[in-house]
């Protein structure tokens, strides 16, 4: 029990931290500029922004990161279901795919949030989600863990990520070109427009949580459900060493999507082969580093924050999108801060709004209150 609450504050400060960066803190960076006038911080905050086509940011990473650490928390605790009976099988079947299509839900919910509500014309939604591709991946890995051997699972996803290459990199687009990556010319986008129901974000050409850029993302929910066995075996396999495999093959993996990137270059709207080995690497080195300092060093005190983020992290979520957090800082702290030197209240207003999301998190946790899907 000592070692898997472990395991789980670990989990869940990484997924906090991923979170964090949505819920707020992607403002710190422009904040401290504006507090010490040091240009290194707009260093980082370039990388609060997403890439606009090609290429790699730290805001790229959070997303592939919350899909690997589904494949963790699957890979902790494996199980193959085929040899049981159907009708041992069906509630199993029949829960995950009510918690796909819940998922799915709170992604259309979220989508619409914002003060605007979802539209009464169902050809005015956005169906297409960050949640929903996050409920395909786990669904899509759930199953191949449930039905075949982890060697296979492997294979399926080196299948699937080669697949996908040669599908968007030399076979023609209907009335196109083969390996054609631009935002309009794409596998991605033609598949978008012909066959996505509703509307695309901001009417894209392509939409960048699409049909066929979604088969990719269940790599990384793959790659998490081994890493998930690695750590599960850190007890008899040695904690140092789990931590080692985990950050050479995180660098192993970001060197091999940057090879990669030669022939088919790291995108995040496509989520292309290369982009999924580089967010995988990036995700296992993290995972390394939150396992040390939560599991192996007394740090969970420390990671406390990031534990309560991440132990609510799809209700917290959701509630970015149709809380006004911001009114409610304001309402607590707004005298304060306007009471501090020009310079300062940036700063205050970024660590003013994760401490009112923090003080309902941590109202939640102290009473044991896990809102999960």
């Amino acid at each position: 029990m000592t070692t898997t609450k472990k395991r789980l504050a670990s989990l869940d400060a990484l997924r906090g931290f991923d979170m964090m960066w949505i819920l707020g803190g992607q403002g710190i960076f422009a904040a401290l500029f504006v507090l010490t006038g040091w240009t290194g911080w707009r260093t980082f905050e370039a990388h609060t922004v997403h890439s606009d086509w090609h290429g790699f940011t730290f805001y790229d990473l959070i997303f592939p990161l919350f899909i690997f650490l589904s494949g963790v928390a699957m890979g902790l605790s494996p199980k193959r279901i085929d040899h049981l009976p159907m009708s041992e099988r069906t509630p199993i079947y029949r829960k995950a795919l009510k918690r796909f299509v819940l998922l799915c839900l709170l992604g259309i919910l979220y989508n619409h949030g914002w003060g605007t509500g979802i539209p009464a014309d169902f050809s005015e939604i956005r169906y297409s989600s960050v949640l929903g591709r996050i409920a395909f991946a786990w669904l899509i890995c759930a199953l191949l863990v449930w039905h075949f051997s982890l060697k296979q699972v492997a294979y399926i996803g080196l299948s699937i990520l080669i697949t996908y290459w040669i599908w968007l990199c030399y076979i023609p687009v209907p009335g196109g070109d083969a390996g054609d990556l631009s935002i309009g010319g794409s596998w991605n986008a033609w598949i978008d427009q012909n066959f996505l129901p509703g509307v695309r974000y901001q009417d894209r050409p392509v939409d960048p949580e699409g049909i066929l850029s979604s088969l990719p993302a269940v790599v990384n929910a793959i790659a998490g459900l081994f890493a998930g066995q690695l750590i599960k075996r850190a007890p008899e396999k040695g904690e140092w060493k789990c931590v080692a495999l985990l950050f050479s093959g995180g660098v192993l993996f970001i060197a091999l999507g940057w090879l990669w990137d030669l022939v088919f270059p790291v995108n995040k709207e496509l989520w292309t082969s290369s982009f999924t080995l580089v967010t995988i690497g990036w995700s296992a080195i993290l995972l390394a580093v939150f396992y040390v300092l939560v599991d192996i060093l007394p740090g969970q005190k420390a990671a406390y924050p990031f534990v309560i983020i991440g132990a609510n992290s799809i209700i917290i979520y959701v509630a970015s999108s149709i809380i006004k957090w911001e009114f409610m800082r304001d309402s607590l702290l707004g005298g304060l801060i306007r009471a501090l030197p020009l310079n300062w209240q940036p700063v205050a207003l970024v660590l003013g709004l994760l401490f009112v999301q923090l003080l309902i998190l941590h109202w939640l946790y102290k009473r044991k209150l896990f809102i999960s899907v």
